[in-house]
């Protein structure tokens, strides 16, 4: 790893802040700009996730040497699909790059090669891989991280946060060249290509039959009229969220729709009882509420919800020792070894090998336990390359083991 450095704060983009681009002959220059630039492109992007429905971007900033930095409103500037074309055979550097990825493809950024900064600190075993320690850590320069949670859907932006917006591509490109040359002489390069390719043919997740079953706290409720409950007050709070724009939880909180359920409220009088329900907007809309109450209250049986059923694939770790007590051994067996690995190769178990697949493979293992089966059966969970050769036979040897002894 690197040696200790003094720590420098980085204050100012080297060229300035740059103007924000929010009109189309800005982007069609900007695109130009980056078609004429050359190297890797640092991309960022802010969102406004806990103000907002939904997760788009609120502001994309680019950086390539020769084009400088560039700082882009895609709300004003929606398609950016000509500055991807400009830009496709570039190497696309991203910090956490599967958190970014939707939001830029969106708006027609579909990066071909990536190289994640936080995955590749993850594979060469740093402890804390956040943008800002990254860069401290790496390339001895503080970057203040204090408007990441901040409302990117405010327009006009503030100064100050476009700053931050800047300086978070300012030195993406610098942290991707040292994290490469670490990558390649600790023969780790090819498994972060491996991890990068991985991630951008990731599909995006389908969507959930039942979201509403994601509420938190819905563990507490009991019995389907209750869930009904839960269920028709999640709806309308989406619609509401959706129709206003604005994160759910500012329409109304998880808790005051788990307490509405346990409680089950037959007047407003008894729902403003309800402290959860006595935020500005929650108030603005109690008659909703009521309605979606009252109307779950009035369902027939046999469109009540009902509790849910364990999803595919195993159970819950902590139920294995009584439901297959051969199964709670492998996958003990199984973790030891993934962490015995991932010791020896500095990095977190979870990027050696993903957990959900030691849980399936010990679960449901194959009926002949080898060095082929099981690299077989992990290929099909979805394990790379790198991963089967580290830890395919070295599980099959343990999970023999075990078998020859139960």
């Amino acid at each position: 790893m690197t040696e200790e450095r003094t720590v420098v704060p980085l204050l100012e983009p080297s060229e300035g802040i740059p103007p924000v681009i929010a009109d189309a002959d800005a982007l069609a220059r900007t695109v130009e700009s980056f078609a004429a630039g050359s190297g890797p492109v640092a991309v960022d992007a802010e969102r406004a996730s806990g103000y907002r429905y939904g997760n788009r971007a609120y502001l994309v900033q680019l950086r390539r040497a020769g084009a400088g930095t560039a700082l882009i409103d895609p709300i004003a500037c929606p398609d950016l699909s000509a500055l991807d074309a400009a830009v496709a055979e570039a190497e696309i550097v991203l910090h956490a790059a599967s958190q970014d990825l939707p939001c830029l493809m969106e708006v027609g950024f579909k990066p071909r090669t990536m190289f994640d900064t936080e995955l590749a600190g993850r594979l060469l075993g740093y402890e804390r891989v956040g943008l800002g320690t990254m860069v401290e850590t790496v390339l001895g320069l503080r970057l203040e991280k204090g408007h990441s949670a901040a409302d990117w859907s405010t327009r006009p932006l503030p100064e100050d946060w476009l700053r931050y917006a800047a300086l978070d591509v300012e030195v993406l490109v610098e942290l991707r060249d040292v994290l490469h040359r670490e990558l390649d002489e600790s023969g780790k390069l090819e498994w972060a290509r491996e991890e990068f390719a991985a991630v951008l043919g990731t599909p995006p997740p389908a969507p959930r039959s039942d979201p509403w079953r994601r509420t938190s706290g819905i563990h507490k409720v009991r019995n389907v009229r209750a869930l009904a409950i839960v269920r028709e007050l999640w709806t309308m709070r989406d619609r509401i969220a959706r129709e206003n724009d604005l994160a759910p939880g500012r329409v109304l909180p998880d808790a005051a729709i788990v307490t509405a359920a346990l409680e089950g409220p037959r007047t407003k009088k008894a729902l403003t009882e309800i402290s959860a329900f006595t935020g500005r907007s929650a108030r603005r809309h109690m008659g909703d509420w009521l309605a979606a109450v009252t109307r779950a209250r009035q369902l027939p049986d046999g469109q009540l919800p009902q509790p849910s059923t364990a999803g595919e694939g195993p159970p819950p770790p902590n139920r294995w020792a009584d439901r297959d007590p051969a199964a709670a051994k492998r996958l003990a067996a199984a973790r030891a070894v993934v962490a015995a690995l991932a010791e020896e190769h500095h990095m977190p178990t979870e990027n050696l090998l993903q957990p959900d697949a030691v849980r399936r493979l010990t679960w449901e293992p194959p009926a002949q336990i080898t060095g082929e089966s099981v690299t077989e059966r992990l290929r099909e969970l979805g394990a790379r390359r790198w991963q089967l050769s580290l830890t395919a036979h070295a599980l099959a040897k343990a999970l023999s083991r075990l078998g020859n002894e139960l």
